[in-house]
């Protein structure tokens, strides 16, 4: 059985690829208002506890916008 991606961290890696157009601080701000407002707090947690990790496959602006929602 093959291991699949856990869903945060995809969800997170495809909105960092749509905002990867704006300036960097830009959007990871609006990556992390994103989560803030229409993620649910467990979505959260899962994908802070992803990013606390060694955060393979994790798209550097999903790591930046983690550092704005602590």
């Amino acid at each position: 059985m093959a291991a699949t991606e856990p869903s945060e961290r995809r969800m997170a890696n495809d909105i960092a690829v749509n905002l990867a157009h704006l300036p960097a601080g830009r959007a990871a701000a609006e990556l992390a208002g994103h989560i803030s407002r229409f993620w649910d707090p467990r979505m959260r947690a899962r994908l802070c506890a992803l990013a606390d990790g060694d955060a393979p496959g994790m798209h550097p602006l999903v790591i930046e916008a983690v550092k704005l929602l602590r």
